[in-house]
This record gives C-alpha cells, sequence and structure tokens, in this order.
C-alpha cells in the first residue's frame, strides 16, 4: 500500500471513531425530531434541533432562517490555503400528514449531521486540506421543494460535490428517481337544482369524471414507464345541486424532464377536453417547482459502494428494485447543479417507506447502527474525492458528460 493509500485508510478509520464518539447527541437528535412531526414549510421545531446541535459543536458558523423560513446552513473551513474544495451534506426533515415520519426525514438529518461532524474532527485533526463543509438543512422535500427554492437562491452555486441518503427497506448505492410536476385542475360550472330544473345548470363534477377518465384512457398510449395518477379533491356539495365547483389533483411522472414536457401536454389535452365537453371553465394550476429526475454520477456511486462494503454494508441486487422508477425528490434538480450522490440504507426493517409501520421503525433504536453506518460510508466517499483530485476531476468530468446528454 502506498503512503497515500494508507494516510487514507487511516483518515477513513478515524472518521469512524469520530462518528461513534457522537453517537448518542446524533441519536437524541434524530429522536427530538422524529417525536414532533411537522409538515413541508412549517419545520420549526426540527430547524430549531437542528441549528441547536450545530451551534453547541465548535468551529461551525450557523445560519438560522437561511433563504426560508425553516432552512439552515452550517459551514466549516480548513485553515490550509489553497483552492477550496466544497463539499456539502444534506438534511431532510419534513414529516408527512397523518403517519408522521413514515419516510424517515428525522434520519437523513442525523446522517447528513453525522457524516459532517466526522469529516469535520479529521480534517480539523490533519489540517492540510483546503477544504470548506457545508451542511444545508433542505426543508419541504415531501410537498413544495426546498432544495429548489434555495437552488433558485444560488445556494449550491459554488459546491464542487454534494451528499445524503435516504432510509428504505435496502440498502443500495443508487435507484431511479424520476421526474414529476404536480398539477390541480378546477372546473368551474354553474348551480342548479338537479331535479327541479337541470337544464339551467354547467355541471363541474361531470367535467371532474370526463377529466378521470380521459387521464386513465391516455394510460393506454402512454410509455411504459410514464405515471399519472391522482384524485378528486372536491366533487360537490349535495346531490340536489348540480356542481358548479370541483378540483382534482394529479401527479406527472417520466423517466426524465424531457419525456415530461410531453405527458403534460397530453395531459393539458384530457384537462381541456372536459371543460369543453361541458361547457365548463378550467383553471390549470401546476405547483411552482418541477422535480427533475436524478442525474446519476457513476463514480461517486462505486466509491460509496466500495467504502459501504468495507464496513459490511450488503447491497441488494434486487433488479426489480434497483431497475424500478418510482419515486421522486427535489435531490433530481440538485443534481443538475453539482455533482451528487443519494444512496438508500436499510435501518432494520423490511417495511415499506410511506406506510404507518414505517414510523415506528424510523424511531426505533435499531435503525442507528445502520444510520451511522451509512453516515461513515458518505464520509469516506467524500474523503475519497477530497485526498485525489484525480477523482473529483472524474466525477466532475463525468457529471458535465451526463448533463449535456440528458438536455440533447
Amino acid at each position: 500500500m502506498s503512503d497515500s493509500a494508507e494516510v487514507l485508510s487511516q483518515l477513513k478509520h478515524r472518521v469512524g471513531l469520530c462518528i461513534d464518539e457522537a453517537r448518542e447527541k446524533l441519536q437524541r437528535l434524530s429522536d427530538d425530531i422524529w417525536k414532533c412531526p411537522e409538515l413541508a414549510y412549517e419545520e420549526k421545531q426540527a430547524h430549531d434541533t437542528l441549528v441547536a446541535f450545530f451551534s453547541g459543536e465548535e468551529g461551525w458558523r450557523i445560519e438560522p432562517r437561511y433563504k426560508l423560513p425553516t432552512a439552515f446552513r452550517a459551514t466549516f473551513q480548513t485553515k490550509a490555503g489553497g483552492q477550496q474544495v466544497h463539499v456539502g451534506f444534506l438534511c431532510e426533515y419534513d414529516a408527512l400528514p397523518g403517519i408522521g415520519h413514515a419516510c424517515g426525514h428525522n434520519l437523513i438529518a442525523e446522517v447528513g449531521a453525522a457524516a459532517a461532524v466526522g469529516l469535520k474532527a479529521v480534517l480539523e485533526e490533519s489540517d492540510q486540506l483546503p477544504v470548506q463543509l457545508t451542511v444545508l438543512g433542505t426543508p419541504a422535500e415531501e410537498d413544495g421543494g426546498g432544495k429548489i427554492d434555495l437552488l433558485k437562491e444560488g445556494v449550491f452555486d459554488d459546491m464542487d460535490v454534494v451528499f445524503m441518503a435516504h432510509p428504505l427497506h435496502a440498502d443500495a448505492p443508487y435507484l431511479p428517481l424520476v421526474a414529476e410536476h404536480d398539477v390541480s385542475i378546477k372546473y368551474h360550472g354553474k348551480e342548479s337544482h338537479a331535479s327541479g330544473y337541470p337544464w339551467n345548470g354547467v355541471n363541474a363534477l361531470d367535467a371532474a369524471v370526463l377529466c378521470y377518465n380521459n387521464l386513465s384512457v391516455l394510460r393506454q398510449q402512454m410509455k411504459p414507464d410514464w405515471r399519472l395518477h391522482g384524485i378528486i379533491k372536491h366533487g360537490g356539495l349535495k346531490p340536489n345541486i348540480i356542481p358548479a365547483y370541483t378540483e382534482l389533483e394529479y401527479y406527472l411522472r417520466t423517466p426524465s424532464r424531457s419525456e415530461l414536457a410531453t405527458l403534460k401536454t397530453k395531459a393539458g389535452a384530457c384537462f381541456q377536453a372536459a371543460a369543453t365537453a361541458t361547457g365548463c371553465e378550467v383553471e390549470v394550476q401546476f405547483a411552482k417547482n418541477m422535480f427533475d429526475n436524478i442525474l446519476r454520477n457513476r463514480t461517486l456511486e462505486t466509491l460509496y459502494e466500495m467504502n459501504g462494503k468495507s464496513l459490511g454494508i450488503d447491497f441488494t441486487t434486487d433488479e426489480e428494485l434497483l431497475s424500478h422508477a418510482s419515486g421522486s425528490s427535489d435531490f433530481g434538480n440538485v443534481t443538475f447543479a453539482v455533482p451528487g450522490i443519494h444512496p438508500y440504507f436499510y435501518i432494520g426493517s423490511d417495511a415499506l417507506v410511506h406506510t404507518a409501520e414505517y414510523t415506528p421503525v424510523a424511531g426505533d433504536v435499531k435503525a442507528q447502527f445502520y444510520t451511522l453506518r451509512t453516515a461513515k460510508a458518505l464520509a469516506m466517499t467524500a474523503l475519497d474525492v477530497l485526498m485525489c483530485p484525480e477523482l473529483l476531476q472524474k466525477v466532475k468530468r463525468e457529471f458535465t458528460e451526463a448533463k449535456t446528454k440528458e438536455e440533447k
């Protein structure tokens, strides 16, 4: 083993020890967030908990309520001279309505904090690498897209590489995240007595039903990996009143953001056709933020998998899971601005995310071992690119090539 390889190995070992030394306060951090689930853009307690955590750690510059009311930024810079490499770790902490932290965002926050704390400790001890570490608290992943808001504010502009990890029921260095856009479709008609003089009414419920059926028929002509799914949120007031107002909510998903534009055009024709057929007015409101698909970085994935295996992580070989695109995240948008990875980690249960069964699992002490092991693998991967400039350049080249290919 060369001298540089030996030094890297020692630094990785030290990162793990530093994370283990902080395990009790890291578990308290996760527990405090898990016990007080908060919805998107309302994560005041989680924000304050994370700000207090980093305020209690020496050397961090803390910026609470950074660009958004429940976002924060914590930064650390080494004293070594030279061109700094800027590494980011992301924390999520919003919950789901009704079922709390059924997506384990308390553990995402813990992973980001743990990886940053461990890496900072090692960088301070060696003090030979010019590095800036940034921990970003990114609210509203489940609804709204806080990372996209922060992207628009230029928060990611000078980062070189960014990391986060998401709990699941298996370990995977990569799973496909698809492009997605929420849309609300509102039909405006005219009330009338449904029995006495229905001919005076304009039935907005008929428009909603036609819209629903139009979209269902559209599925036959969609590509196999396109998705649209939705609900009728408001269907009228009483059976004897012809509804003057109805509302549907749909999610449109495709493997790439370029394909999403095509699906949106097709869906738009369905929305309008229902209005035309019934004489209603239609109001279509797309969410302010569209979620992009994730831009893969196989160099970072390979490094993460190598480090994970050295820690005993058993990565899944389930091809159905590895190839099945289903979920979406605002982290996808980040990967079009900065090279990054979003691996998944097992937390000791086969329960599935976004179910009531996952909520207690995410708060169980059993999840701590797996969470901290993942944080170690992320920090070790960051060390790989910090210690080897050629690797960082390879990561950036792959990012540029993948982005160019995607945008053709």
